[in-house]
């Protein structure tokens, strides 16, 4: 294994061989010396980092877990990713007909902080409903009352508010990751969703990321996460 990804030492002898790997100069490599990873390239592009944790717009239709029908969300990655060990793994899963932020990484101590409820990292979503809300709804939400359907401990205190003047538009924002959470929990109180879009984790948004698209995430990137978190301590 190299860089996170596994390779036997005849197939990193066969990328040498065949002039995948240079450096970043262009000079391709002739033998095996020991180099820096940031001078490397394979096939032209740097290596990936190690580990690596990346952000993706996740489109409707594409499923997060490989124990689902469907396509998966990482079909939508370079093919290199499926190699990696440890796998990239999703820190929060959407179902398929939910778009949005989704986070993947080989990072175990990052996922963990990431899903824990102990760390509170705050989830935004974006929802339509069938129906405008009747006017109670977020005083439900926030009490820490509401009980989900076959469950017995109440979801955690949420925020809902309308953000359209029809109330059939509205933000959740949800500290909690419990099974098709958002959709449970707007129709115990009567509504339905129709199409539902996760915006933000933590402070962290897709920014210009289309659907489908990714990108590697920073060190920035990962402070911004857990950033409206410490906010609020």
């Amino acid at each position: 294994m190299a860089l996170g990804y596994c390779a036997s030492r005849r197939e990193a002898e066969g990328w040498i061989a065949d002039g995948r790997l240079s450096l970043t100069d262009g000079t391709v490599l002739e033998d095996d010396p020991r180099i820096e990873p940031a001078r490397l390239k394979a096939d032209g592009e740097p290596l990936d980092p190690a580990p690596l944790t990346l952000i993706l717009h996740k489109p409707v239709g594409f499923v997060c877990s490989t124990e689902d029908p469907g396509r998966l969300v990482y079909d939508l990655l370079p093919a290199r990713f499926r190699r990696r060990d440890p796998v990239l793994s999703v820190a929060g899963r959407l179902d398929k007909d939910t778009s949005g932020l989704v986070l993947m990484t080989d990072d175990g101590q990052l996922l963990h902080k990431i899903i824990s409820p102990k760390r509170k990292v705050e989830k935004l979503y974006q929802a339509t409903l069938a129906r405008p809300l009747r006017g109670d709804e977020a005083a439900i939400f926030a009490s820490g009352t509401l009980t989900l359907q076959g469950e017995k401990t109440p979801c955690k205190p949420a925020g809902l508010r309308a953000v359209s003047d029809d109330g059939k538009q509205v933000e959740v924002r949800l500290t909690e990751g419990r099974y098709h959470q958002v959709r449970r929990m707007l129709a115990a109180v009567g509504n339905h969703v129709e199409t539902l879009h996760r915006a933000q984790i933590g402070g962290l948004d897709l920014g210009q990321l289309g659907p489908g698209d990714w990108r590697a995430l920073t060190e920035a990137d990962l402070k911004a996460i857990f950033a409206e978190q410490v906010s609020k301590e």
